[in-house]
């Protein structure tokens, strides 16, 4: 399909900044199988949802990967220190990450950049686009730790063009239910909208709870720059399900059970793990590229934020709706005060009916 076909005008003043506050209080706007709108807000979810149905959740932790180095002035060439600004998006070892770098062009291969006194990394692989690689003094847990005591949270960049990272940010972009070592490098944001009110309301409603792990890369923050989705290049991420996690789905499928996947991670994660219609691939890095056209074997709905006008994550809602229905949808929440990307509004998508 031609990606102009996912395009639509975006207001500058209908993107989020910050979030609502509290978390729950934000908008939710329903799809129905047949198209039909109806305007909640996010604590209303246990009403729009029967007992039995399963919530699976991307519990991954985001690592704190905004971060500001200083390559030391050359002996031979001129020029004093410079500062660069690193956002890590990929490890690749236990000491090694590629990351966008800005300004790239003052680094070069071999170069040694200074995070903190303790902490310093050698450039390698630099790449177009801002693209390096950093090979870091330090490894694993020690690596780990050394970043987020020095990191911030990686905002996503139409945000931090506009505003300085803060400290409500450290809590703002991270789910409540946020477990394990920090590794993604952004947030499954349709989760930032739950709270502990929320889940109590679900728990009474009898509806199910499922986790799974998906490490959200910087990819899906990259514009699509193909005129043809079938030249696009997918990011690859890496996600994990535990064998019971995917017991619990498979059986609730198999009772005709509605599965609802929060955010598009979990969302790609449980369908690259489909076989034949259950969830079987417990732990792979996943490329799917969801178009519409595509099938959807273990998802009946979809719990998402509203996303960038011409990108993979429009492309996919649109797959799993109808591309008529959802710039229905999109022109609906514009011009009803709807806020959009990471830190806005949300909205719960069923598939439709055929």
């Amino acid at each position: 399909m031609k990606v102009s076909a996912f395009d639509f005008h975006l207001p500058e003043e209908s993107i989020a900044l910050r979030p609502a506050s509290p978390r729950d209080s934000a908008k939710l706007l329903r799809v129905s199988g047949q198209g039909e709108f109806s305007d909640h807000i996010v604590s209303d979810l246990p009403s729009l949802l029967r007992k039995g149905d399963v919530l699976v959740l991307n519990e991954t932790k985001v690592l704190r990967a905004a971060l500001r180095a200083t390559r030391p002035a050359r002996a031979h060439g001129g020029g004093g220190d410079v500062t660069v600004d690193v956002n890590l998006h990929t490890a690749l070892s236990e000491n090694e990450w590629r990351a966008f770098v800005r300004p790239a062009k003052r680094l070069r291969d071999g170069d040694e950049v200074h995070f903190s006194d303790s902490l310093s990394a050698t450039v390698f692989g630099k790449q177009d686009g801002g693209d390096v690689g950093l090979r870091f003094n330090l490894s694993g847990t020690e690596l780990s730790s050394s970043i987020e005591a020095i990191g911030q949270p990686p905002l996503p960049p139409y945000i931090a063009r506009k505003r300085t990272v803060d400290a409500q940010d450290i809590e703002d972009y991270q789910t409540v239910y946020a477990d394990g070592k920090a590794a993604s490098v952004a947030a499954p944001t349709a989760g930032l909208h739950f709270t502990p009110e929320v889940f109590k309301a679900l728990e009474a409603k009898s509806v199910q709870i499922e986790r799974l792990m998906l490490h959200v890369g910087a990819g899906t923050f990259l514009p699509v720059k193909a005129d043809d989705t079938d030249e696009h290049h997918m990011h690859s991420e890496w996600y994990q399900i535990a064998p019971e996690t995917a017991a619990r789905i498979n059986t609730a499928k198999g009772e005709g059970r509605r599965i609802i996947a929060v955010g598009t991670t979990a969302l790609r994660a449980l369908e690259s793990s489909a076989v034949n219609g259950r969830v079987k691939n417990l732990t792979a890095d996943t490329q799917i590229f969801i178009t519409p056209g595509s099938q959807f074997y273990i998802i009946d709905g979809l719990m998402t934020n509203f996303h960038l006008p011409k990108s993979t994550l429009f492309m996919l809602v649109s797959a799993l709706a109808g591309l008529d229905t959802m710039q229905d949808a999109y022109a609906h929440a514009i011009k009803t005060g709807y806020r959009f990307y990471s830190y806005g509004d949300s909205s719960l998508l069923w598939a439709a009916e055929k």
